[in-house]
């Protein structure tokens, strides 16, 4: 038996789940049973009153389906899906070159929607954890970078090993 992990959001007097966030690992990216398995949990939260967002910061595997206005591809997604405004969505998308968007948590209509500033959050984590003495980023990455992001990671590691 498998055990996913996912962070839901509750109301308080009623219990009832009000917003499902979901943080995309390779395997729900992979084709084969785990994606399959992510897919039908996923469209069970999106045929339901729950809103439902979804972090995409994985540049490997198939994205997860969704009809893009402009594109709208970049390396990495985040999907804000408000159950009162279904099929539409709201989506982030960025590349490795930019910050990850602060974004809003859905809550009850009555409630105000509070930013996530996820990149900063993530920021503190790596510093706080010393990511920076524990990760080689000398590694080829997998799936590789375009040459002009290879050329862009290379200067940029070049000018924080110098501040270091």
């Amino acid at each position: 038996m498998r055990r996913y992990r996912y962070l839901v959001i509750r109301d308080a007097a009623e219990g009832d789940v009000i917003t499902a966030i979901e943080l995309l690992s390779p395997s729900n990216k992979r084709s084969g049973q785990e994606r399959k398995e992510y897919l039908i949990k996923r469209e069970k939260v999106l045929a339901s009153q729950t809103h439902f967002v979804e972090i995409d910061l994985i540049r490997g595997g198939r994205p997860m389906p969704m009809q893009l206005k402009n594109g709208g591809m970049g390396d990495y997604r985040i999907l804000i899906s408000r159950a009162q405004h279904r099929p539409r969505a709201d989506v982030y998308a960025f590349t490795l070159r930019q910050p990850i968007p602060d974004f809003p948590i859905p809550l009850q209509p009555q409630d105000p929607e509070p930013t996530l500033p996820l990149n900063q959050l993530l920021r503190d984590v790596y510093d706080r954890a010393a990511f920076d003495l524990k990760i080689d980023y000398r590694q080829p990455l997998e799936p590789p970078l375009t040459q002009e992001d290879q050329e862009w990671a290379e200067t940029l590691i070049k000018k924080i090993s110098q501040v270091t």
